[in-house]
Formats: C-alpha cells, structure tokens, sequence
C-alpha cells in the first residue's frame, strides 16, 4: 500500500491528477522473462486531462519499484459534465519544460 499512496500523493502534489483511487486486492498473472507471475498488487484509476499524461507517466516510473510498471490510459467517452469540469479545474495546467 506504500507505493500506491506515494504515488496517488506524488501525482495530487504535482496537480497532475484530480483524484486517485486505490482498488486493493487485484490479483495479476502475467508474462514475465518468459514465465508465467502472478503476483498481488494494487489498480490506481488516476483522473487527469490528456495535458498531463506525459508528466504522469514519468511521475510513476520515478515512484514505482517495477522495472515495467503498468500505465495505461483509458479515455473518459462520457460523464457527468460537472465531474468533467471539477477534474478539469483540479488539475494544473502542465509547465513547460
């Protein structure tokens, strides 16, 4: 559970997110080095704006202790359109580099 609150706060600090949730007990099987893993981990549904994925992933390979963490987006195709916005109004617009 440490990793993925340092990672929800490393993201919330950055402004890079608008909310993280962490889904406790997932339970993965994956290829690894040509074997079969399976491993407890933990899902965190990061909500951001397509601004900032960049600097989010960066975020997470600087937090998480996998050589190959998972990062993958989904798109948000719908929703309450006051959720959008707060998501939108929660998070920064990304700096320049």
């Amino acid at each position: 559970m440490a990793v993925s609150r340092r990672l929800a706060k490393a993201a919330l600090q950055e402004r890079l997110v608008a909310c993280v949730n962490i889904v406790p007990a997932i339970e993965s099987h994956y290829w690894w080095e040509d074997r079969i893993e399976k491993g407890a981990e933990r899902l965190l549904i990061m909500k951001t704006r397509e601004s900032c994925l960049a600097r989010l992933e960066e975020v997470v390979h600087a937090c998480h202790p996998y050589q190959v963490p998972e990062f993958v987006v989904l798109r948000i195709n719908a929703g309450s359109e006051r959720y959008l916005n707060w998501i939108g109004e929660s998070v920064a617009t990304p700096r320049r580099k």
